[in-house]
């Protein structure tokens, strides 16, 4: 039986690209940024990413410092944009939260910018299923880094991670904590456990546990 349960953000908790394509178009309008608009789906390839990485896969027309000024505006406006409107959650997915925590503490780690995962629990009204979270962008660290902060800090024993991406995968593993494939979300991890729906977690960890 797992003490923790530490989960990625996007592609596992919620999917954010459309309200993040809005927010992010409107930051390369106000800096009259020449390109096109940005699609769903190129803001989707983006998660997972630290932000210098994003500014360079979207905006390699631009030197770095306007590569971060036009970020920076992009993380303004998504912060604002995500705490009023929130992003899609999984079907299932708050009746399955309180059913985990009701077994044990619940936590986020993210390689999101430091606002992001509070704009995420005040947009879905989800923060009160979890005890404790961690960012890339408050640490500056790698998210193996931040998955063991957490585990330390929470004095978990056996936790477990769930993610939806090979870096996931990686930084759990790289952390020491066993690791359950959120298949359902953005990314590919072959020959791990899996889940193909957020509500089909519990069984998993069971499983594995």
């Amino acid at each position: 039986m797992f003490d923790g349960i530490l989960f990625d953000l996007d592609g596992t908790l919620w999917d954010a690209c459309p309200q993040l394509t809005v927010s992010w178009n409107q930051a390369l309008e106000l800096h009259k940024v020449p390109r096109t608009p940005l699609t769903v789906q190129e803001v989707r390839d983006c998660m997972g990413l630290l932000l210098d990485d994003i500014a360079q896969k979207l905006l390699p027309m631009l030197p770095k410092e306007g590569q971060d000024i036009v970020i920076h505006d992009c993380v303004r406006l998504e912060l604002e944009y995500l705490a009023k409107h929130g992003g899609s959650l999984f079907p299932a997915e708050e009746e399955t939260l309180a059913a985990l925590k009701a077994q044990c503490p619940l936590f986020v780690v993210s390689n999101c910018e430091e606002g992001y995962i509070q704009a995420f629990y005040q947009g879905t009204g989800l923060g009160h299923f979890f005890s404790d979270f961690e960012s890339a962008g408050h640490t500056g660290l790698p998210k193996s880094e931040n998955i063991r902060l957490v585990v330390e800090r929470n004095g978990l024993k056996d936790p477990v991670y769930i993610g939806d991406t090979a870096l996931d995968c990686a930084s759990a593993k790289e952390a020491g904590v066993p690791f359950l494939h959120a298949a359902y979300g953005f990314g590919s991890v072959p020959d791990v456990p899996a889940v193909s729906s957020f509500d089909a977690i519990p069984a998993a960890l069971a499983a594995m546990g």
